[in-house]
């Protein structure tokens, strides 16, 4: 089955999923825009949210320390990433620039819109061309997500299965090991489960 990782590098959570979603093997790195997959859905992001914000911030520090990886804020957050992505789209996906991008920002805590410089240096060479083309490249594979499920960031798609957020990597892993796992029992259950009452919106 076909792996597509789905990150915008604004998420904290995409850094902490980043190591587990490398070890799968041959996985597509796919950046997209996280402002516009919320916006078509209605939601805010964690960080939007007052009271979420700071436990967002706690939670995955918590986490990244726990697990041993190098972890450290940018100066302000949300940030702007939408160059870094063109950047790394235009470079499609590079293995080696993902982890570079990742490192810049959320190992030594860096502002990619601010220090847009010192991250280009960090990436390969990218032709002016190649960058204006990933614009729309970008914005392609941002509705190709959405088309496609996608409402958060990072979500992994093994085949049409979508696994998102960080902690959701164990399972992913279990459903590599074992594609029947959502088709027994309780998992069966699950994908036709009615609901019980719907919230008015507006």
């Amino acid at each position: 089955m076909k792996l597509t990782w789905y990150f915008d590098l604004i998420s904290p959570f995409a850094h902490l999923a980043l190591p587990r979603v490398l070890a799968l093997g041959e996985v597509e790195l796919r950046p997209i825009v996280f402002g516009a997959v919320l916006s078509h859905w209605g939601q805010l992001g964690p960080a939007e949210i007052a009271p979420k914000r700071i436990q967002t911030y706690r939670q995955t520090q918590f986490a990244a320390e726990q697990a041993g990886i190098p972890f450290r804020y940018p100066p302000r957050h949300p940030f702007r990433s939408l160059e870094a992505l063109r950047l790394l789209t235009a470079l499609r996906g590079d293995r080696a620039a993902v982890q570079a991008a990742f490192a810049f920002i959320w190992a030594e805590g860096r502002d990619p819109h601010e220090e847009a410089a010192a991250l280009r240096a960090r990436l390969p060479p990218v032709s002016d061309d190649a960058l204006e083309a990933a614009k729309g490249e970008l914005r392609a594979a941002t509705e190709s997500a959405i088309a496609a499920g996608v409402f958060g960031v990072p979500t992994l798609a093994i085949g049409a299965e979508l696994f998102w957020g960080a902690d959701t990597m164990p399972m992913a892993e279990a459903f590599l090991a074992d594609p029947d796992l959502f088709q027994r029992g309780e998992m069966a259950r699950l994908a036709t489960l009615p609901s019980g009452i719907e919230r008015r919106r507006g």
